[in-house]
């Protein structure tokens, strides 16, 4: 098995694929007008619209609806990036700030509330 992607289904595709075009400097791979994907090294983010459902069946997915996952984006300096966003991410959950578990996390929401963490790990975890 070989975990390759996450997607993010959304009414309005084109304003989220710019979205994490902007904040990843990734552009984007569409295939079609309701399918669009930024690829890295690791691993793909996949942003379809919501006609897109109507192929895996009605109510499979629900657009600007989680409340569980969360996005990562590992980067070199997590501070620097937060200075980059700060005028382009409207809702800022959590600025930078050093985790128990060694990462520095920026959290901050997508334009359909989709929770994204920039992290930078800084130093080892804490043991317990």
């Amino acid at each position: 098995m070989d975990f390759v992607s996450t997607r993010l289904i959304t009414d309005d595709i084109k304003r989220l694929v710019g979205f994490y075009e902007e904040i990843s400097g990734l552009p984007a791979k569409w295939y079609t007008d309701d399918f669009a994907e930024l690829a890295t090294p690791s691993c793909t983010l996949a942003i379809g619209s919501t006609r897109t459902m109507a192929l895996f069946g009605a109510g499979a997915a629900r657009a600007a609806d989680n409340h569980t996952a969360i996005i990562e984006f590992r980067v070199d300096d997590v501070d620097r990036e937060y200075e980059r966003l700060e005028n382009v991410v409207g809702d800022v959950v959590q600025r930078p700030t050093t985790q128990p578990w060694g990462n520095r996390s920026l959290l901050f929401r997508d334009p359909d509330g989709n929770l994204i963490n920039f992290f930078t790990p800084v130093r080892p975890p804490q043991e317990r």
